[in-house]
């Protein structure tokens, strides 16, 4: 039988108001004069809990908050059917100035979070010291040509009732956990499980996210404005990447690669790592690996 992984660094939960919103901020570590804060933005279907093998893998001690974006975890919006990519940069603008007005922070992202940090970096240059993007490729290229099929898309989703599908129990949950991630080691996906998810009165494990999340995004990504923000960025910033991931292949076309090269090479200062033997999730498959590059570039 499973047993759970066991935390090492113990984790506190906060609220903080955000926009109308409560939202769950997860704590570690003592907050110092000699180092900004490092801040956490976890990617899609995810939260900040998840960032726990990473942080107890690091060096040091250092005081780190990783946030809930609106609709997952802790923080509950339950008045909205769309989800919008503007108002997490509005959001966690707002839980920079609640947290530190007065200095800036490093800030890391993974995935949907990672492409809101490199946004964000290049919206508000002077609020960022350190920029850490774990597998923050941004979405694929669109053309205005899109934007009819997207926008029926996006209605006709609307007009269906969308929902998360349930599970019987944790090691249920944790089961899918590791369907999706191979590489998610058995102690490691109990424990998210148990964060991942929530029992009801149903008697069944329900996720702790809202389905509107599964709903299109009706507004087309614009690879010129995201790499206008990326050509903005004056912080150092590490980019991380899995070695084994296959993100990339959802964006069409052979040349993918290259053409995600280019965006990235539009970042000022940057210092670029393949991890191996990980894929998307490398903070879940190589967290010890991953930490020694963390700690190595926010010491230098």
């Amino acid at each position: 039988m499973t047993t759970a992984y066991a935390s090492r660094r113990a984790r506190t939960l906060s609220t903080l108001p955000v926009r109308g919103l409560q939202y769950q901020l997860h704590a570690w570590g003592t907050p110092s004069a000699d180092q900004p804060l490092l801040v956490m933005l976890h990617g899609w279907m995810d939260l900040g809990a998840s960032f726990q093998f990473l942080i107890d893998a690091m060096a040091t001690d250092r005081a780190v908050v990783a946030l809930d974006w609106r609709g997952f975890g802790g923080t509950h919006c339950a008045s909205t059917d769309s989800y919008w990519f503007p108002d997490y940069l509005g959001d966690l603008d707002a839980v920079l100035r609640g947290l530190s007005p007065d200095r800036p922070v490093d800030l890391l992202g993974h995935s949907m979070g990672a492409n809101v940090a490199m946004v964000y970096a290049g919206v508000r240059p002077d609020r960022i010291q350190r920029l850490i993007a774990l597998e923050g490729f941004g979405m694929p290229v669109t053309t205005p040509a899109q934007a009819p099929g997207r926008y029926a898309r996006w209605l006709d989703e609307l007009a269906t009732p969308v929902s998360l599908k349930p599970y019987a129990d944790l090691p249920a949950v944790a089961e899918r956990l590791c369907r999706t991630n191979p590489r998610l080691r058995a102690d490691r996906a109990l424990w998210l499980a148990a964060q991942w998810s929530e029992p009801r009165a149903d008697g069944l494990h329900h996720l702790r996210a809202d389905a509107a999340h599964k709903r299109v995004n009706p507004v087309l990504y614009r690879e010129e404005e995201a790499t206008a923000c990326w050509r903005a960025i004056t912080a150092p910033t590490l980019w991380v990447e899995g070695a084994q991931t296959e993100v990339l292949r959802s964006h069409a076309g052979p040349d993918a690669r290259a053409r995600f090269q280019t965006r990235l090479a539009q970042v000022p200062t940057l210092q670029q790592v393949l991890l191996d033997d990980c894929g998307h999730m490398l903070h879940h498959d190589q967290p010890e690996a991953l930490a020694q590059h963390i700690d190595a570039f926010l010491a230098a």
